[in-house]
Order: C-alpha cells, then sequence, then structure tokens
C-alpha cells in the first residue's frame, strides 16, 4: 500500500481559506491515482486538521481508503479551546489508526512525529509558506529522501491574486 502524509502550518492564509477544501480534495484524488491508499495527518491545528477532515470525506467514497493519525504526544490538544478539541476528538475517533510518538509533551516530540511521517509516507502534500517551521523540516526531509513532494501553499498564492 503506497503512503501520502501530509504536513503544514497551524495558521491558514484568509486568502487560500475558500480554495483550500477544493484543492485538497484534487490533491487526495491525484494521491489515490498514484496507489496512495494510507494518508497520514499529523493532527494538529490547521492545515493537519483540514487535510485529515478531506481524507475522512474522501473515504466515504473510497473505502478503501484509510486515515492514519501520526500525533506527537497523548496531550497535545492540552491547551486548545473546547471546539478545538472537540474536532480534534472527532478525528481521533475517526482514523483508522493513531500512532503516538511520546507519552508526554517533551522538547523533540514533535520533530520526531515529522521524521517518523516522512519515514512512514512513499508522498507528501505540504502548505508550507515559509521556511521557519516543523512544516518546512518535514517537507526538506521528505524532499531529501527524495520522496515526490508538492506544496500547495505556492498553488493557492496564484490563486488569490
Amino acid at each position: 500500500m503506497t503512503t501520502c502524509a501530509f504536513t503544514g502550518h497551524r495558521s491558514i492564509k484568509e486568502s487560500h481559506k475558500r480554495q483550500l477544501p477544493s484543492l485538497l480534495a484534487r490533491a487526495i484524488a491525484y494521491a489515490y491515482e498514484q496507489g496512495c491508499r494510507r494518508f497520514i495527518a499529523g493532527g494538529a491545528l490547521g492545515f493537519d486538521t483540514e487535510a485529515a477532515r478531506a481524507v475522512l470525506l474522501f473515504r466515504m467514497e473510497h473505502p478503501d481508503v484509510s486515515l492514519s493519525l501520526y500525533l506527537p504526544c497523548t496531550n497535545q490538544d492540552e491547551k486548545w479551546s473546547d471546539r478545538q478539541r472537540v474536532n480534534y476528538s472527532f478525528t481521533v475517533t475517526e482514523a483508522d489508526e493513531v500512532v503516538y510518538v511520546s507519552e508526554e509533551y517533551s522538547k523533540g516530540c514533535m520533530k520526531a512525529r515529522n521524521q517518523a511521517m516522512v519515514d512512514a509516507c512513499d508522498m507528501l502534500i505540504a502548505y508550507v509558506g515559509h521556511g521557519r517551521s516543523g512544516s518546512s523540516q518535514t517537507l526538506r526531509l521528505a524532499r531529501e529522501s527524495g520522496k515526490p513532494s508538492y506544496n500547495l501553499y505556492f498553488e493557492l498564492e496564484k490563486g488569490s491574486k
């Protein structure tokens, strides 16, 4: 089974929000055409959440698709709002697999989660607009590993001008 992972910023540009769902749906369909049946999301707010939701929607039409969540620690939602926790809980419940990289938050658990996702995937779909983030690090790791990587951020930038 071929695996596609997602990585992206927690904050999605306002000008991208309307177009992101349809672009994500097209990216997932493309990955599916390439043989991807397993999709991995990192479980963070923002792009990770949007990607996981998009996979769950796609899975309704394609029951051979699975969603795996690679989470940095068991308490990652500890400081989130009630609404964010409800959405997170739904995603965790609907996922086919949940992998915790660490029991508790530690300085390196996010980086370890990012590396685990890159190690487990064959393709990466990203939403990365700047180079100072864990998402940019994940994208760089995938590219250094020779894995096909697609960054939706700049596609959305073209469409918002």
